[in-house]
C-alpha cells in the first residue's frame, strides 16, 4: 500500500482532517454509506485503517463502485470492498451486524426517502460503542450543493438521528459549506431492538 496522501484541501471537505477528528484508527471497519463515484472517503479511509482495517463503499449506483473498484485496484488499496445496496431499506446492506467501529453517511441524508429505516440501518452495521457520522450540507445557500430548500438544518437532522440506537456526542463543525453530527452506537438489548 502506497504511503498517506493528503489532498491539496481545495475540497469543500477534507476528509482526511474529518476521519481524524472522530479518531479513526488502524485496524478499524469502516463503511462509507452512499460513497457516490469520486471514493473522497473511501480512499482516505483505507490509507488511515490500514491493511488490517476495511472499507465498505457503499451504494445504489452499480457504476459508481465499478469506478471505486478500478481506483482501488489502482491504487493497490485491497482493503476496499464495494457493497451494492439500497441503505433506505433495513437489512438490505450485506455487511454483518455489528461489524463496523465507523459508519459515515456524507450529503445522503437529505436524500433519503426512508430516513427511519436509513438510522436503523446504520445503526445495525455498527457495533455498540461504535461511531456514526452524519455530515450535511448546512442550511445556508452557496453556489454548489442542493437547493436551499433541499437541506437540513442541524436541528433537523438531529430529529431525524435521534433514536434508541445512537447518542450524540460531538456537533462538528466541517468548514463554511457543512457541519457534522457525531454518534455512539448505544448498547440495546434484544427486548429494546424488536
Amino acid at each position: 500500500m502506497q504511503g498517506l496522501v493528503l489532498r491539496s484541501g481545495t475540497e469543500l471537505i477534507n476528509p482526511f482532517k474529518l476521519l481524524e477528528r472522530v479518531g479513526i484508527r488502524r485496524g478499524w471497519k469502516v463503511a462509507d454509506m452512499g460513497c457516490g463515484a469520486t471514493g473522497h472517503f473511501v480512499i482516505p479511509a483505507a490509507q488511515l485503517v490500514g491493511a488490517d482495517g476495511e472499507v465498505f463503499a457503499v451504494d445504489i449506483r452499480r457504476d459508481f463502485l465499478e469506478h471505486i473498484e478500478r481506483m482501488a485496484k489502482h491504487e493497490q488499496f485491497f482493503n476496499i470492498k464495494t457493497v451494492w445496496a439500497d441503505m433506505d431499506v433495513y437489512g438490505a446492506t450485506r455487511i454483518p451486524d455489528g461489524e463496523l467501529d465507523l459508519c459515515l453517511l456524507v450529503n445522503n441524508l437529505y436524500l433519503s426517502q426512508n430516513r427511519p429505516a436509513l438510522i436503523r440501518e446504520m445503526a445495525r452495521l455498527t457495533k455498540p460503542g461504535g461511531r456514526i457520522l452524519a455530515v450535511e450540507w448546512k442550511a445556508t445557500a452557496t453556489l454548489i450543493g442542493p437547493p436551499s430548500d433541499r437541506r437540513l438544518t442541524s436541528e433537523q437532522s438531529q430529529a431525524i438521528c435521534q433514536s434508541q440506537y445512537m447518542e450524540l456526542i460531538d456537533e462538528i463543525d466541517v468548514g463554511h459549506s457543512h457541519y457534522g453530527l457525531l454518534y455512539e452506537r448505544t448498547e440495546v438489548s434484544a427486548e429494546e431492538e424488536s
